[in-house]
């Protein structure tokens, strides 16, 4: 009896091991450290890096604190080129991807980053008047049509393929 309940311990464990389904998803609001730095693999693939801030307001006693974190985030593709043109230091943006770890030597050290590869991105107005980080409009387009400026040099976020 007591073989069995053993045996069974160990099957129920491995189960619940191998049935556990992976999960790499990452949503970030915040604005852009930096424009954008476009850059084409060999084969023609073009890279965007950027970084993005996001702040976290906090209470600690009766003091509110605001605390910023900093993400570096690649895009890839036509996802990079629209980035690159519409994106500029200190845009609100909607970042969804996923992480992932890198690890190189350098000078003999190793080094090991972990950063967001962009899969969909999506620019944020804010309201006139509001804090560059508030809420405020998000816009959002899905199609393989440019983006175009629209009159008065304001690009049409509408036509832009994510």
């Amino acid at each position: 009896m007591f073989a069995l309940r053993a045996a069974h311990r160990a099957f129920s464990s491995r189960c619940i091991r191998t049935a556990m389904a992976n999960f790499n998803k990452v949503i970030l609001a915040g604005n852009l450290t930096r424009d954008p730095e476009l850059k084409y693999t060999q084969s023609g693939q073009a890279i965007a890096k950027f970084g993005l801030a996001i702040n976290r307001k906090y209470k600690q006693g009766e003091e509110t604190k605001e605390q910023t974190c900093f993400v570096d985030i690649t895009a890839w593709g036509r996802t990079a080129e629209v980035v690159n043109e519409y994106a500029k230091k200190g845009r609100p943006i909607l970042v969804e991807g996923r992480l992932e770890y890198s690890t190189w030597e350098k000078d003999g050290q190793k080094r090991s980053k972990l950063e967001v590869v962009a899969e969909n991105i999506q620019f944020l107005s804010s309201r006139e008047g509001a804090q560059a980080g508030g809420g405020g409009e998000s816009r959002r387009s899905t199609g393989a049509n440019s983006g175009e400026a629209a009159a008065g040099g304001e690009a049409d976020f509408d036509s832009i393929p994510f």
